[in-house]
């Protein structure tokens, strides 16, 4: 399991989390979900085949970068090289090219040689599927290799990005300052179950209705759970 449930700080749960109808809020947030017209880019790519090689990488390129430019990158990387031994054989600049206007897009073409290398060598061509070994992989942190861990291979796995850490204490579930301490406060109260899909909700909640400044509040499909902690400003 990639998220162990740890002793906390009190403080960083609230109440209303520990009473908080978690199912019910997945249920709602769900046909939300539904409604939306764009998925978070690697919930697409893991939709749309089987390769957690592609979710690795997508996941990679993906950080920093709006999902319209993360996918027109993918699409121009898998098209040159599907595979990690097709990666393996490009060169640092062939990669900065396919990728380029992604965020911070010369440092990524670095970890994808290094990573591509990784894989092939200490990996046998595959991409692991436990969080310590994908920490090992250059430029993977733990909100990548959960992830990966979630989306390509199905492990119960909570990954927090800027997303889920806002929503989740502007819902008054959290009182945390860094994702990873979201990440240890989520694994506390969250029903496993709810997950993977945690995160898969909650950016396209986040990218949709409750932006980051001034959220749509009005046609919020979950604003009945939420008790919009320090929203100043919405619509």
């Amino acid at each position: 399991m990639s998220t162990r449930k740890k002793t906390i700080p009190k403080t960083w749960v609230t109440p209303y989390a520990r009473a908080f109808d978690f199912d019910g809020f997945m249920t709602s947030l769900k046909k939300a979900f539904e409604s939306y017209r764009n998925v978070p880019i690697i919930t697409l790519i893991a939709s749309q085949n089987d390769s957690p090689f592609q979710v690795l990488i997508g996941t990679i390129l993906s950080a920093r970068t709006k999902d319209e430019t993360t996918a027109e990158a993918c699409h121009r990387l898998f098209a040159k090289a599907p595979t990690v031994q097709k990666l393996a054989r490009l060169s640092e600049q062939e990669i900065t090219d396919l990728i380029y206007p992604v965020g911070f897009y010369k440092t990524k073409a670095k970890h994808i040689v290094a990573t591509a290398d990784m894989l092939q060598k200490d990996y046998n061509g595959q991409v692991p599927d436990t969080m310590e070994q994908l920490l090992t992989l250059p430029g993977v942190g733990r909100k990548t290799a959960n992830l990966v861990l979630g989306e390509a291979f199905k492990k119960n796995a909570i990954c927090v990005d800027t997303h889920v850490h806002r929503i989740s204490n502007l819902l008054g579930l959290l009182r945390t300052g860094t994702p990873h301490e979201t990440e240890q406060a989520l694994a506390t109260v969250l029903p496993e179950t709810h997950w993977i899909l945690y995160n898969t909700f909650l950016v396209a909640h986040g990218q949709t209705v409750c932006r980051p400044t001034s959220p749509i509040c009005s046609q919020c499909q979950v604003r009945d759970y939420c008790q919009r902690v320090g929203v100043e400003r919405s619509r």
